[in-house]
């Protein structure tokens, strides 16, 4: 058998307390706040991934400028147009699939500056 933790004892454990005044909190400044900046000043690069996917391709775009709400709402429109699926995370939109085509049409016609990444 494993030996009990005693960190009830040590007092390292999780304090609970109804008392609001009791602990400051520090609020985290969000990046919703951010002013956004419109399409047609963003410069957004389309590219074809390859690399540590297992051989499977992605389309990369980059350098969103805005808030973190409008990267996530702007994955969600081109996942939808392009018909498939992906994510959006550290500040890239990744679209399953060589999408490169169609996802430039749809940045274009939004009003974004687009430009194509890598050969091919």
């Amino acid at each position: 058998m494993s030996k009990r933790s005693k960190k009830w004892q040590r007092g390292d454990g999780m304090v609970y307390s109804t008392n609001p005044e009791e602990y400051d909190y520090e609020v985290s400044k969000d990046s919703d706040n951010q002013p956004s900046i419109p399409p047609q000043f963003q410069k957004l690069y389309v590219s074809l991934d390859r690399k540590q996917r297992g051989g499977k391709s992605v389309t990369l775009v980059e350098d969103f400028q805005g808030s973190d709400l409008e990267l996530t709402e702007l994955g969600k429109k081109l996942k939808q147009h392009c018909g498939v699926g992906g994510s959006v995370k550290d500040g890239l939109i990744l679209i399953q699939g060589d999408q490169r085509k169609k996802t430039l049409a749809y940045l274009e016609n939004q009003g974004f500056q687009v430009k194509s990444k890598g050969g091919r």
